[in-house]
């Protein structure tokens, strides 16, 4: 063989040896007892259930829908909002999401024993969750990865201390969904800040000339009732119109804004609102979840990520009025 065709013979054979050495790195399979080979990284848009114990119409959901909605828009997230006040019919919401394997949950807890089994099922499927709103002190429990709100026994002290402030003496806290847990800590917030005479009075928002029969007569009944707290903006104004109509010096504070109670703070009917900043509570949920699915963040350290409360008055409400205007306060 000459010198040429055996130095020819070696190049071809080191070849061949390198290009065993170096396929392609898809072919190879994990040792045994490895574990299995990391998956990839989950790719298109995510699919995000926003379920809310809203009434259709709501001035104040429809601020957080406002939230979730534009948030999907800026990160690309499928965002759908349903929701229903009455709790056995959230609860199927829930399950039909569960069911059609939503990329994630965000679900308001009114009610949360109601909701309990539905939203320990969806994280059993292995559906993230983060609860919004109402029932904090249960999120964590039921395996949410956090709550976005406010506190509401905060809130409701918050407003107590400022009716306290203006020098009132007894106040009446108006509770308008019997069995709603975050209603009934406001009020609880309220006695503890205001620190002198409560009393409550339940009404049913869903039939307002009644809720403002009976504020009418409760401020008619007794003429010592010198504050009025209501703890939605829609009963705010049945109060202020209750109040005129028997002649009362009470004054109106309210929790939530809507432009309906940013004008009556401008014309001295109301005195403050309670702003949770509502339209976090749909923005930033959608954001931990796309955080949560493509970065495996999670935020708030095991504590609930709080939305408010901030005070509106005179003093700032024609800054946060545009706002209201516009549906995102």
């Amino acid at each position: 063989m000459s010198h040429r065709l055996r130095k020819a013979l070696v190049v071809v054979a080191g070849l061949l040896l390198l290009s065993a050495c170096t396929g392609p790195k898809a072919e190879e399979k994990p040792a045994e007892g490895a574990g299995p080979a990391t998956t990839a990284q989950p790719t298109g848009p995510l699919r995000v259930a926003v379920i809310s114990h809203g009434t259709a119409g709501d001035a104040f959901w429809n601020v957080v829908k406002n939230g979730a909605e534009e948030a999907g828009r800026q990160l690309d997230v499928q965002v759908e909002y349903n929701s229903d006040g009455d709790p056995g019919n959230q609860a199927k919401l829930i399950d039909n999401a569960v069911a059609q394997r939503v990329g994630g949950l965000v679900v308001s807890m009114a009610n949360p024993e109601a909701l309990k089994t539905s939203i320990e099922n969806a994280v059993r499927a292995g559906i993230p969750v983060i609860t919004i709103n109402s029932g904090e002190d249960k999120s964590a429990g039921y395996g949410a990865l956090t709550h976005v709100g406010q506190n509401e026994t905060i809130a409701g002290e918050e407003a107590g201390k400022k009716f306290r402030e203006l020098g009132k003496k007894k106040l009446l806290c108006v509770v308008h969904e019997a069995g709603n847990v975050g209603q009934a800590q406001r009020c609880d917030g309220a006695k503890s800040g205001f620190a002198g005479d409560v009393r409550t009075l339940q009404v049913d928002i869903s039939n307002p000339t009644d809720a403002e029969s009976r504020i009418r007569g409760a401020v008619q009944t007794d003429s010592s009732l010198d504050a009025v707290l209501t703890l939605n903006s829609q009963v705010a104004a049945r109060a202020v119109s209750a109040i005129k109509a028997v002649g009362s010096t009470a004054q109106v504070g309210t929790f939530d804004l809507n432009t309906d109670v940013v004008g009556a703070i401008k014309a001295g009917d109301v005195v403050f609102a309670v702003d949770q900043q509502q339209y976090q509570q749909g923005y930033l949920p959608v954001q931990f979840l796309k955080l949560y699915r493509d970065n495996a963040n999670v935020v708030g350290g095991g504590k609930p990520v709080l939305t408010g409360p901030d005070l509106v008055d005179k003093s700032t409400v024609d800054t946060v009025g545009q706002y209201v205007q516009r549906g995102t306060r």
